[in-house]
């Protein structure tokens, strides 16, 4: 992913992370076991920082590690955090984990998607619930953003999407916030672009959906649950409901595996569970 220009010294980027996270320079001192006169010395280019105090400074702002080896280089340092291929050998045993976990969580859907929102594995639960999206958004790479709200994608099974693309939307602002990163913006301002749903959410209307079948059963809430938000979604003529979990990696040393996340997709009442153990029974 792009990252932030290189063309700007380390100072001012700094003191940009540190207004985003909208800290003072005193709290940050007091943070990096620093002073507020040496922060505001590293941040209007009068001292140099060194390498261990833009990293110490980079931990405490919750720096990306991308972005931590971006400011490593414009203050002329070499990149600390390696960034490596996920088919690398070297990461045989993550895959071999995250592929352990995926498959534990069958028949309930699971996936692990990069900085990109791309699909880099899914489970049997996943790929049920993409029946009939358009051959197009399944060519490679998979994105989740295009999968969840293009409107020939799972847009229009999705009984509240208007509450659903909110959230995924507002979750993608949070994250371009945090990376900066210019290729997500693009992805942003595109799935954003997407029709939006009109009216209220189809999980309110009486009727059926969009002209479509008035067979279909309601198997779980119209109304969010009292702790999350649930995905309402149409399967195999009733619609499911799912609580969505995010896992990252703890203190991850490579920029691959920091923007790695898993996310799992929880039954949210008894019949979608059942429903879900009846089709890989």
């Amino acid at each position: 992913m792009t990252t932030v220009a290189l063309d700007t010294g380390v100072g001012p980027l700094l003191r940009s992370w540190r207004e985003q996270r909208r800290i003072s320079q005193l709290e940050l001192a007091l943070r990096a076991d620093s002073s507020a006169r040496h922060i505001s010395f590293v941040e209007t280019g009068r001292s140099r920082p060194s390498e261990d105090m833009i990293l110490r400074l980079a931990e405490h702002l919750d720096i990306p590690v991308r972005e931590r080896n971006a400011l490593l280089v414009v203050a002329g340092y070499a990149p600390r955090y390696a960034q490596t291929a996920l088919d690398d050998p070297a990461f045989g045993a993550l895959r071999e984990g995250m592929d352990r976990l995926l498959q534990g969580y069958d028949p309930y859907p699971a996936l692990v998607v990069d900085g990109m929102y791309n699909v880099v594995a899914a489970n049997r639960g996943i790929t049920i619930l993409l029946e009939g999206v358009a051959g197009h958004l399944l060519a490679p790479p998979l994105n989740a953003m295009r999968l969840t709200l293009h409107p020939e994608g799972l847009a229009p099974r999705i009984r509240n999407l208007r509450e659903w693309r909110a959230d995924l939307l507002a979750q993608m602002e949070r994250q371009i916030a945090l990376a900066r990163s210019a290729e997500l913006r693009e992805l942003y301002e595109e799935v954003a672009g997407y029709p939006a749903p009109g009216g209220t959410d189809r999980a309110d209307d009486a009727g059926p959906a969009g002209g479509g079948d008035a067979t279909i059963e309601r198997s779980g809430p119209a109304s969010p649950l009292p702790f999350a938000l649930p995905l309402h979604i149409e399967h195999g003529g009733q619609v499911l409901s799912f609580v969505s979990s995010i896992a990252t990696f703890n203190t991850p040393m490579d920029v691959t595996v920091a923007e790695l996340a898993i996310e799992t997709f929880l039954p949210a009442d008894r019949a979608t569970a059942d429903h879900l153990r009846s089709l890989t029974s």
